[in-house]
């Protein structure tokens, strides 16, 4: 890819990190304060994958019980829930999701990768690539990331994508093919997707409400989940570049109740952090975030006031307006 399509949204300056005692001078946390951010949760774990359950079949409940003028809703909500189970299952991809290994994969796989149609070992692998060099050759999202900013029409013209289903229907098409792959671990945890799927369905059916299925949770996930998915991920990486310095790599973006609800949930929003150090629990993120700031590696000028300020940004027309100041959208 080439070099001129990187780096468009690459603050001009990046503020200068003191050491304290929970941060370096590169923003990596001090061993003492890495150690105390890298211990698991498991009890608090286990009941955001419980409560995730809850609230999707409080959803479903409502849905039946209140009729046809709550469908545009829990349409958009369920789109919601992919965003929920695939970010949950992004921590049990880096094995954080509970310190059991055994119980994190598991629980990765079969309550969280799997009914979001979802290969989480697949994921793992490409994800660790992901993190091992952010724009790097074996980056798995490139064509998500370069060339931004883009001009609004093309903005919108990849949202729309998204929102009428292309998007999905494509990379449905794709998953569909891996049930021929010539690699055997790719065709076993293809048909166990199929088969989570297929429970699903049959619920569905025994439950008299067959239609939840299609309309609620396939449609969803090839409509309103790859409109979050994009928003979401531009929001992370578009436009940045490969650097050894993570804000280079990784935008920064304050966090807000509406958004964490929606598009972030889980604290994945907290994205630098996350960079800065790939092995801390997603409730801990806030803690480095905070010690982030304080040591002046993440300030006002390189942050982003909300996701619209960076959305904003991320589809202005290149050379027009400087996507360097997240703060003028303060």
């Amino acid at each position: 890819m080439a070099s001129t399509l990187m780096g468009g949204m690459v603050p001009a300056h990046l503020p200068l990190c003191r050491e304290t005692d929970k941060i370096r001078a590169d923003g990596r946390p001090q061993p003492s304060f890495r150690d105390q951010l890298r211990r698991i949760p498991n009890w608090l774990n286990a009941w955001s994958v419980l409560f995730l359950y809850v609230q999707t079949a409080a959803v479903l409940w409502a849905t039946v019980a209140l009729g046809p003028w709550s469908w545009p809703v829990t349409f958009v909500l369920m789109g919601r829930a992919f965003a929920q189970f695939l970010s949950l299952m992004h921590d049990a991809a880096h094995r954080l999701l509970f310190s059991h290994k055994g119980l994190n994969d598991v629980v990765g796989r079969w309550l969280l990768g799997y009914p979001s149609l979802t290969n989480t070992d697949g994921y793992r692998r490409v994800h660790a690539a992901h993190h091992r060099e952010e724009f790097g050759p074996d980056e798995p999202d490139l064509p998500l990331y370069v060339g931004y900013p883009i001009g609004p029409a093309s903005f919108r013209r990849k949202l729309w994508r998204d929102a009428t289903g292309r998007t999905g229907a494509k990379l449905l098409v794709q998953f569909l093919r891996s049930a021929t792959s010539a690699d055997a671990k790719v065709r076993s945890t293809f048909w166990k997707i199929m088969a989570v799927q297929a429970l699903m369905l049959a619920a569905a059916v025994v439950s008299g409400y067959w239609w939840l299925y299609p309309f609620f949770w396939l449609a969803p996930y090839l409509t309103v989940w790859r409109v979050i998915n994009r928003l979401r991920s531009i929001a992370e990486h578009g436009g940045m570049t490969a650097s050894k310095d993570r804000r280079a790599t990784t935008h920064t973006v304050a966090q807000h109740p509406v958004a964490r609800f929606m598009v972030v949930p889980y604290r994945i929003g907290l994205h630098l952090a996350h960079h800065v150090d790939s092995g801390i629990p997603f409730r801990n993120l806030p803690a480095l975030h905070a010690a982030l700031i304080d040591a002046g590696y993440i300030d006002r000028t390189i942050e982003y006031a909300n996701y619209p300020a960076i959305w904003r940004a991320l589809r202005a027309e290149p050379g027009l307006n400087s996507p360097h100041a997240p703060t003028a959208a303060r």
